[in-house]
């Protein structure tokens, strides 16, 4: 029996026991890590996982069931385990479960590569890091380098009762260093090309050659060894100029999280938290200056968060969070967006097919303006140009936050002067993003790929991309 056979046997052994309406998905991960520091191999990892899992909804009741073993026999007995649950929670339940309507679908998606990331032997994955990291340690500053090459692919199948049958694959590649300087007490870090392990795309080796470690390798060995000795960023009001690396994750945080509509319900108060954009702003509220323009967007090829279908079986899509600086729309699943009235974006996910969907971001970005970063450094005074995060904190409402960063340069009549260290600001998320009078245009422009985004309870990770210009902002507290 085909394995489509056998999903459609059990999907109809479900309606006939009662189900409402089932889904079920199998996937499949493998992923490798290799990473080194200070001359030696840190980690070298790898792994398959398969899984499959069943997600029932019987009246208002969900259930859901996964295992490890994809077998036929495992697969029909997660199945019932499922309708068990869905069964329990319909009778424990007082809320009324409505499911925005979809199309049934057969189809298939898979991201592209040049060449297949797990196709590139161990051996000179090493060769590549140890080239671009060892040269760094020339100086007795220098406390740490390390370099890590990830590659990750996701094969996954999903199935309903309303008669879709999706197959997709996602292979993505990731790269990044790290240099750690120390002089006495004074401690500084640069990463390439983004902190947080660096940046990764859905692609295959091709783009960690693009990435030029090397070279970089050498332009953030000698800033940290500069920042060891640069002045202190001033504390105050400023113009604040952004990099794209750094907003990209201000969006994550400041944008992304808050228009995640079961947040925005209370179904994640207990673990990731609320949401200040509440239902009834919807529309009306006013989220930043008119030159805001965020979009979600599950289309952009090579960004890790994108697909041909959510685990749903929702077609994935382009459309505005907040337009012209108006809050006009969350991130929903088929359960969430008739409480407001709406119908699924696309946007509900799971890690794998062990854990249970929930909504996730797939590539929230800052859509570019028009200007060139030297328009928007003309326009400055005196001010601060920061970029690549070193620390982030913001409350559970993701409305207060506080960013520091690795790096920042004094901007005086409008050209960039001074290196400066340790540089903080800190903001009120709407008030921050209504300060902001001019956005880079698609030169400065980025697609910045974040593969651990956490929520859910047990906590999944996600896979997300923030699309990000420079941009300025007026009157900014920077501590």
């Amino acid at each position: 029996m085909s394995r489509r056979q056998l999903h459609e046997d059990v999907l109809k052994l479900l309606r006939e026991r009662g189900a409402r309406y089932a889904d079920l998905r199998e996937s499949t991960t493998t992923d490798e890590t290799v990473k080194v520091r200070n001359g030696s191999v840190e980690n070298l990892s790898s792994g398959v996982d398969r899984a499959v899992g069943v997600r029932v909804l019987v009246g208002n009741g969900w259930g859901f069931a996964a295992d490890s073993d994809t077998s036929e026999a495992s697969l029909r007995a997660t199945a019932l385990r499922a309708l068990e649950v869905a069964a329990a929670s319909h009778v424990a339940t007082t809320q009324q479960v409505a499911l925005s309507p979809v199309d049934a679908v057969t189809g298939r998606w898979s991201t592209s590569f040049v060449t297949d990331p797990f196709a590139v032997p161990i051996d000179r994955k090493l060769q590549h890091l140890f080239e671009a990291t060892e040269p760094l340690r020339d100086d007795d500053r220098i406390h740490q380098v390390s370099g890590e090459i990830t590659a990750y692919r996701l094969e996954k199948i999903f199935a309903s009762t309303e008669g879709s049958w999706i197959e997709q694959s996602s292979t993505e590649m990731g790269c990044g260093l790290e240099v750690i300087a120390l002089d006495g007490d004074e401690f500084q870090k640069r990463s390439y090309p983004n902190s947080a392990g660096g940046d990764f795309q859905a692609r295959g080796w091709e783009f960690v050659e693009e990435q030029q470690l090397a070279p970089n390798g050498r332009r953030i060995r000698d800033e940290v060894l500069a920042l060891l000795a640069a002045p202190k960023a001033p504390a105050g009001v400023f113009d604040l100029v952004i990099g794209a690396a750094q907003l990209s994750l201000q969006v994550h945080e400041s944008c992304g999280h808050p228009t995640e509509l079961d947040r925005a319900l209370g179904w994640e108060i207990s673990l990731a938290g609320g949401s200040f954009l509440q239902p009834s702003m919807l529309d009306t509220f006013r989220y930043g200056s008119p030159i805001v323009n965020l979009t979600a967007d599950a289309t952009i090829p090579g960004a890790i968060g994108s697909f041909g279908w959510d685990d749903e079986g929702v077609p994935g899509q382009r459309f505005h969070l907040v337009e012209d600086g108006i809050f006009v729309n969350y991130l929903t699943g088929r359960d969430t967006a008739p409480v407001v009235g709406r119908s699924s974006n696309g946007t509900v996910r799971a890690e794998d097919a062990s854990a249970l969907p929930i909504i996730r971001m797939t590539n929230i970005s800052l859509e570019p303006g028009e200007s060139t970063l030297e328009d928007i450094l003309s326009g400055v005074k005196r001010g601060i140009f920061v970029d690549t995060n070193k620390s982030w904190s913001i409350d559970d409402l993701r409305l207060n936050f506080q960013f520091g960063c690795e790096l920042a340069y004094e901007i005086e009549n409008g050209k960039l002067g001074r290196l400066l260290k340790n540089p903080l600001y800190t903001g009120s998320t709407p008030k921050f993003w209504g300060a902001c009078d001019a956005i880079g245009d698609r030169s400065t422009w980025r697609v910045w790929g974040l593969p651990n985004c956490g929520k859910g309870d047990p906590m999944q990770t996600a896979r997300v991309a923030h699309g990000a210009p420079v941009a300025r902002f007026r009157g900014v507290e920077m501590g």
